[in-house]
């Protein structure tokens, strides 16, 4: 007789989960309390190194969503990244690092996790099951055809982003997953289905390792090569970083030594006047060492 897939409807909302996904799937490795810290170091690195080659296979998707982002943001679009727990944090904390990383404004890339800012640090009960919630805030932020709403899910059952996602794409918005089982609920409502299969986690069902981690180099890839894509990268040089700290002053000021060939203190005037690498190079390309 045929193998059947088990569907397991839970009861509290409308998703149906297709049995055990993988990410719920028993750990490849046992006895993980009867071994020493350096077998568990090992076999966890082991496993770590499986998720650079899931996240390879997905590059055809995640370039065709870019391709789409970017088009989308030069007429003015945002990115919304919709989570729960660590998916949602790991969304929030990407959209955070837009505005240092690369100058840009705070809102253009946003990161909403199920149950609100209290859920960065702790967890709201019952959050992440509310099918309406994610829309109710994408609605707040005036969210148009021009927007991109991305769910991030390692199950890809989270009825928050579901709920989100289902919105979003009847209401004309682009709309992607990041998932870590294949042919997942918030993969059926997503015009673009990235799914990075990593496999079973080191502690049964812990998708804060594997799958958090595949979801993290996921989004770095996406917003970092839109920001490339979008002129807020030169060379390869954060030319748009805010001047937050000592640190990212010291770093500008050099970018602009090994473009322009000042000496440090004219390179950091020059920095600290215009407020970026960027500015201070187009206010100075026309200008060479050889003029002081």
């Amino acid at each position: 007789m045929a193998n059947k897939k088990k569907e397991i409807r839970d009861e509290t909302n409308s998703v149906p989960l297709q049995g055990l996904g993988i990410t719920e799937q028993s750990s490849l490795h046992t006895n993980l309390d009867k071994k020493s810290v350096g077998q568990l170091l090992i076999e966890m690195n082991e496993e770590d190194q499986k998720v650079a080659l899931a996240v390879r296979r997905a590059i055809p998707q995640i370039e065709e969503l870019v391709e789409r982002i970017v088009e989308k943001m030069k007429r003015g679009g945002r990115i919304f990244y919709l989570g729960a727990g660590t998916s949602g944090r790991l969304g929030v904390l990407d959209a955070s690092e837009i505005p240092p990383t690369f100058g840009m404004p705070s809102g253009l890339v946003v990161g909403l996790i199920a149950g609100g800012e209290k859920a960065l640090r702790s967890p709201v009960e019952n959050a992440e099951d509310d099918m309406d919630k994610a829309w109710e805030e994408l609605k707040a932020y005036k969210i148009n055809k021009t927007d991109t709403v991305i769910g991030i899910a390692a199950s890809g059952t989270t009825p928050y982003v579901v709920g989100g996602l289902r919105n979003a794409k009847a209401n004309g918005i682009l709309t992607a997953s990041v998932a870590c089982n294949p042919d997942s609920p918030i993969a059926h409502e997503a015009d673009v289905q990235i799914e990075v299969i990593v496999g079973p986690e080191f502690v049964t069902g812990s998708t804060r390792l594997k799958s958090g981690t595949a979801e993290k180099l996921v989004l770095n890839m996406i917003s970092t090569t839109i920001m490339i894509k979008l002129g807020r990268v030169k060379g390869n040089k954060m030319v748009n970083m805010q001047l937050s700290n000592a640190k990212l002053i010291d770093r500008g000021t050099r970018m602009i030594m090994e473009e322009l060939g000042f000496d440090y203190e004219r390179s950091k005037s020059l920095l600290l006047i215009h407020g970026s690498v960027q500015k201070a190079l187009e206010a100075n390309s026309h200008l060479t060492s050889n003029n002081y």
